[in-house]
């Protein structure tokens, strides 16, 4: 892949699955990469920050930051777009003039460039795109030819790779003993020397293969060293002109990112998934004789009474490149840049707060769904993730990124992981059936809609991990299955919590004795609210039914549940408890039929033996030869944990 910086191709490449973000007027940044060819759109981030109630305003200061925190280095802004009820070209030349003034603020961008200028009509939904011409930001030319991508996704990553930076700070710091404002300056001076560190002739990186739990190339156990006096600092990425070929030979300035590549995985698109990162590794040495020296100690004399602060700082940045760039080029042009960004975001984000605590500052890299490239949010985590301040950050990046406000797709556990390594708990999620509904026949009802769980499950039942629970564990089992659906969806990260720890739970709360603890004794519907309340924070809305006859009566109220919420529902009655994955109803004639999941099943974790053995099927409330699987001499309660409206 070659760059190009000319305006030669009269045409904009749309890679991202919307341009709206939002149907109130406002501008977008326009998000494009230096790797691809010119006014290729990957995705675009909501501005949320005016000077004034003029929406073609920004208040740059504050957008900047806002940008050089989320937004990967090896990603830039190409352009804006201005959202309003006209699309006119004097709007476009004001979205322009923006974007050029933003790439100011972000990379001291002097240059004159061709910069998209875009306008969209919210009551025709029309996007209209123009190019700004060096020199002459009033003056605009016409992008006539939209092309919109069929698979994004392969354009984005078939020929682009992730860098991943990982780097504990500590910086010691002698302050006053009275805190005054000398402390701001201290510390920022102590971040100035730390980042000048980045490209001192001491330090050396050290570049190596993704890590995987399995590779079949045999790269991965060679690494390439560079040396600061190596890398060219102050060469543009648009000074470079890729190769074409992937470069194999281990000379540090041609070495290219591809030899560290995984050839046989692309990257995955799911944020749930473990992503393969090429390792930068960042070594500062301070030896300066390879000959034993005793330690040296040196005196620091203050005028005034002063106490040493140690402040920390857990770097991690993330960033793009092609797969042909020169790691050399990858870390002076990526990685530098983005440690010292993230350097000085942090100590932004610290300086508020020094007074009264010191923040856990930690970054976090996502890729939720309908974006086409990981983004990094700093978190401060001192207070846990519930903390009200914390939800507002996440509330602001939903903005920003148009995502659903109901859904908790940033939140830590949903986080990339990049160690592949780490031990997993001996309940982890993978070893256990997941979604085993999925290939089950029709149901059976003529003329039906079927409204099923939404999103994945693990299935609990007798027996698993060895335990015996055999008449009396079926609740606790369905509760265990609900709880993993709020822990696949990323709605929580405990780990579902055993028979023990649900018992526990319930005589902490007060609702059972200390002699509940280790019993043998049933739980019904209310219990498992008090435990999801506990544990999750998830309220729980109830049916009670009188009879089994009752039930189908409740298939229109049960099949809303599934279409707006999407959780699993418990069914207890009697002695017997359900897990129930979706309802399969006719309006008109009222036939209906259940598609239950029965923890009571006591084998081995067999699909086909599950599916065949009718464990996971659909069940009529009176079958065909005219038994009812729900009793008329029981009443029911039906549990419909909701779905938390949060971020």
């Amino acid at each position: 892949m070659e760059m190009h910086d000319d305006c030669s191709t009269k045409s904009v490449r749309v890679l991202c699955r919307k341009i709206m973000l939002s149907k109130e007027p406002g501008l977008q940044w326009l998000i494009g990469s230096p790797f691809f060819p010119p006014f290729t759109i990957l995705s675009t981030f909501r501005c949320l920050h005016y000077q004034s109630d003029d929406l073609s305003s920004p208040d740059y200061d504050k957008e900047a930051d806002d940008l050089k925190t989320s937004l990967l280095r090896g990603f830039e802004i190409i352009g804006a777009l201005l959202i309003g009820n006209k699309c006119e070209e004097k709007i476009a030349v004001k979205a322009a003039e923006a974007s050029h003034r933003m790439r100011k603020y972000l990379f001291g961008d002097a240059e004159d460039r061709n910069l998209i200028g875009a306008t969209a009509d919210l009551t025709t939904g029309s996007i209209q795109f123009f190019i700004s011409v060096p020199g002459k930001t009033a003056l605009l030319e016409k992008l006539e030819k939209v092309v919109y991508e069929d698979d994004p996704e392969r354009f984005v990553w078939q020929n682009g790779c992730l860098l991943r930076c990982e780097l504990p700070i500590k910086l010691p710091i002698f302050v006053p003993t009275t805190m005054g404002p000398a402390i701001e300056e201290i510390i920022s001076s102590s971040v100035v020397a730390a980042t000048t560190k980045f490209t001192d002739q001491k330090v050396v990186y050290i570049i190596g293969g993704a890590n995987r739990a399995s590779e079949e190339v045999s790269n991965d156990s060679h690494e390439v060293i560079l040396r600061s006096s190596d890398l060219d600092f102050h060469a543009d990425l648009s000074d470079f002109k890729l190769a074409t070929n992937i470069v194999k030979e281990y000379d540090s300035n041609i070495t290219a990112c591809s030899y560290f590549c995984s050839h046989n995985k692309p990257f995955p698109s799911a944020a749930a998934e473990s992503a393969d990162a090429i390792q930068v590794t960042v070594l500062l040495n301070q030896s300066t004789s390879v000959s034993k020296a005793a330690p040296i100690a040196e005196y620091y004399p203050a005028a005034d009474p002063a106490r040493m602060l140690v402040i920390g700082f857990n770097l991690e940045v993330l960033c793009y490149a092609s797969k042909n760039l020169p790691v050399a080029s990858a870390v002076s042009k990526l990685i530098v840049p983005g440690l010292i960004d993230q350097l000085n975001t942090m100590k932004k984000m610290f300086m508020p707060t020094l007074s009264t605590k010191h923040p856990m500052l930690r970054p976090f890299h996502f890729f939720p769904p309908g974006i086409l490239h990981p983004i990094t949010a700093i978190y401060e985590l001192s207070f846990g993730e519930i903390e009200m301040k914390q939800a507002e950050v996440r509330k602001s990046l939903h903005l920003r990124l148009g995502l659903p406000l109901d859904r908790p797709l940033l939140r830590v556990a949903n986080a990339l992981t990049f160690d592949h390594t780490k031990d997993k708990s001996t309940r982890n999620s993978s070893q256990l059936l997941k979604d085993v509904h999925n290939g089950i026949s029709c149901s059976g009802v003529s003329g039906g809609f079927a409204s099923l769980v939404e999103g994945s499950y693990e299935y609990y039942h007798y027996l698993q991990d060895g335990f015996d629970d055999c008449g009396w564990g079926c609740a606790y089992r369905s509760l265990q299955t609900i709880i993993s659906w709020f822990s696949l969806q990323h709605y929580t990260s405990i780990e579902v919590p055993s028979h023990w720890e649900i018992q526990q739970a319930l005589v902490e709360l007060g609702d059972k004795e200390p002699s509940f603890l280790g019993s043998r004794e049933w739980i019904g519907a209310i219990e498992l609210s008090y435990v999801l309340d506990k544990l999750l924070g998830v309220s729980c809305k109830i049916i009670n039914v009188r009879s089994g006859a009752e039930l189908p009566e409740k298939c229109r109220e049960l099949a809303l549940h599934f279409e707006t919420q999407g959780t699993p529902v418990m069914i207890g009655g009697g002695v017997l408890a359900y897990t129930l994955l979706g309802v399969d109803y006719n309006e008109a004639s009222g036939d209906c039929a259940f598609l239950i999941l029965d923890p009571h099943y006591t084998g081995a974790d067999d699909l086909k033996k599950i599916v065949n053995g009718g464990w996971c099927s659909w069940k009529k409330a009176v079958d065909s030869k005219g038994k009812h699987f729900f009793l008329y001499d029981k009443f029911y309660n039906l549990l419909l944990p909701q779905r938390p409206n949060m971020v």
